[in-house]
């Protein structure tokens, strides 16, 4: 199990947000995709946050009561990002999650966001392995 790494299961082709796209733009992203947060990047690809729905939901009531949202990402962006190599152990990555961790990782190569891992594809790379399990015999 070990050996059932993170990019045999991320999302190659994830929702990435900006730090001077508007807070607006960014929930529209994350609903349109159904994605429970997505990584923040520069113009180069490199990390510098992560936005998640909660993060979201948080500045949007505040702005509801005066009908003005003009936060940007950056403004409700967390900077203390956990994040996850290709080559981290499934397993290792599962273990983590049981813990009050974020639900999604970035995948990060040499400093750039090359997709996200969420609890999901957790839950199916551990699945596929367990089935293995049964259909080989003993």
């Amino acid at each position: 199990m070990d050996s059932i790494n993170v990019q045999e299961h991320m999302d190659r082709q994830p929702v990435l947000l900006t730090p001077t796209m508007s807070l607006a733009t960014a929930v529209e992203k994350l609903l349109d995709n159904k994605k429970l947060g997505a990584p923040v990047v520069e113009a180069d690809g490199s990390l510098v946050g992560f936005l998640s729905q909660q993060d979201c939901l948080a500045a949007m009531l505040k702005s509801s009561y005066h009908c003005d949202l003009t936060a940007i990402v950056k403004d409700c962006m967390r900077t203390d990002v956990l994040s996850v190599t290709p080559s981290t152990s499934v397993l290792l990555l599962a273990e983590q999650m049981l813990g009050p961790k974020p639900k999604v990782y970035p995948v990060v190569e040499e400093g750039k966001v090359i997709g996200t891992i969420n609890r999901t594809n957790v839950l199916q790379a551990i699945n596929t392995y367990m089935q293995q399990c049964y259909l080989t015999p003993a």
